[in-house]
């Protein structure tokens, strides 16, 4: 795992490029940093998720956190969500359109029900929901950059995001 962080180890957020994910569909990925969250039966659904991502690659975890629903209202109460970020290190590059429709996958294979499809119920279960933060590109293929690219719809980061983010270039400063 050393070799893994070393890729993060100079890692400054506020100096990284900004990206709509549909600029970089067709392009090769060989790292990505992610944000997982279930406000359901979270530990069945993280450790689901992280399996699956251990087949795609190699993989680092931050801690978990428990966070409250920031939707919640004294009127409609919402379940706590439990964030983690993961540093996956993709054995095969795969682009980044392929890698949002493993991750829908994935996502469907917890049960996960799209909002669309949950209208009835305000109380909205998410049993797992993965979102890209940050992208790597395949340097042999892509002149693009060389450096991580944020995804611009997900910037700013929400605080448990900005942590995980953080723990996880402290341990490639503490491991390296």
């Amino acid at each position: 795992m050393r070799k893994m962080h070393k890729n993060l180890a100079n890692l400054n957020l506020d100096d990284l490029k900004k990206c709509v994910p549909e600029q970089l569909q067709t392009h090769s990925v060989t790292a990505v940093l992610l944000a997982l969250g279930s406000n359901y039966q979270a530990e069945k659904y993280l450790s689901l998720i992280r399996e699956k991502l251990a087949v795609l690659g190699e993989i680092q975890l931050s801690t978990a956190f428990q966070n409250p629903d920031f939707t919640a209202t004294p009127e409609l109460p919402k379940p706590d969500y439990t964030n983690q970020c993961v540093y996956l290190t993709l054995t095969s590059a795969m682009t980044l359109q392929q890698l949002q429709q493993t991750f829908k996958k994935f996502e469907s294979d917890c049960g996960r029900q799209r909002s669309s499809e949950s209208i009835k119920n305000p109380m909205k279960i998410v049993t797992m929901d993965i979102d890209i933060l940050l992208i790597k590109l395949d340097d042999k293929q892509n002149s693009l950059s060389k450096e991580w690219i944020i995804m611009a719809d997900r910037y700013p980061f929400k605080a448990h995001e900005r942590a995980g983010i953080e723990e996880l270039v402290l341990n490639g400063y503490s491991k390296g």
